[in-house]
């Protein structure tokens, strides 16, 4: 019986054949006949293992996940000091992937399967990690869901903007611009609770961002109402300016 390896090996072969003639000839590359000539294999197993070319490049963009997440996960160890400086590195590096492999940058943010999702809801996961932990430090300028909003927004428009622009016209400048105007618009300058901004809503934004982890001592009902309420608290004021 074969082993788990050599059972996907073919499967792997294809999908990395895939991704090659994905990012050297763009979509119409990706071909079942081209496929399979540059994985060894017959066409048919390509539409056994994948059912067809949609089913390829579903798999494309759960392998450009993996290698995406593993990425992140790696900025993750040893925890980050900083949690600005972490958000500011987190938000280069998904520009970085999008500027530099555009054409699988593409079909990740296209197909829409279940290992897909999955994988998607692992990668916005990190993002929205990186978004309590400025919280629970008192960074966060505005509520939780609204900072990942915001960085996920402007990342993405980068990497669009960057490829709609003629390559002559591309100024690195601009990613730098929005990523600070990224930082301006979600953090403070300095981390406070109450100091210099009025009412209660950056101390709830913390203290609900610390009852992810530290919230044993309440029961499941108590903990949905104080959330409840620090949410109602977080969101008053949540958009004024220091």
């Amino acid at each position: 019986m074969p082993t788990r390896d050599t059972a996907e090996s073919p499967r792997r072969r294809i999908v990395e054949a895939a991704v090659e003639l994905l990012e050297a000839g763009g979509s119409d590359a990706v071909s079942t006949r081209a496929v399979a000539a540059a994985a060894g294999v017959q066409p048919p197993a390509i539409y056994r293992l994948f059912g067809d070319k949609e089913g390829l490049l579903e798999a494309v963009a759960e392998h450009g996940y993996a290698q995406f997440l593993e990425s992140k996960r790696a900025q993750l160890a040893p925890a980050p000091e900083d949690p600005v400086e972490e958000l500011r590195r987190g938000w280069d590096m998904v520009v970085e992937f999008g500027v530099s492999r555009p054409e699988l940058f593409a079909v990740m943010n296209r197909c829409t399967g279940r290992e897909v999702n999955v994988a998607h809801r692992a990668g916005l996961e990190i993002l929205h990690g990186r978004v309590r932990r400025l919280a629970a430090g008192g960074w966060l300028r505005v509520d939780e869901e609204l900072a990942a909003q915001i960085i996920q927004a402007t990342g993405q428009g980068a990497v669009i903007t960057w490829h709609a622009t003629p390559a002559e016209r591309r100024d690195p400048a601009l990613l730098t611009v929005l990523r600070e105007s990224m930082i301006s618009a979600v953090t403070r300058t300095e981390p406070t609770f109450s100091s210099t901004e009025a009412g209660p809503a950056p101390a709830a934004r913390a203290l609900r961002a610390a009852l992810t982890d530290k919230a044993e001592v309440l029961s499941e009902p108590e903990q949905a109402l104080l959330r409840e309420w620090l949410t109602r608290l977080a969101a008053d004021g949540g958009g004024q300016q220091p």
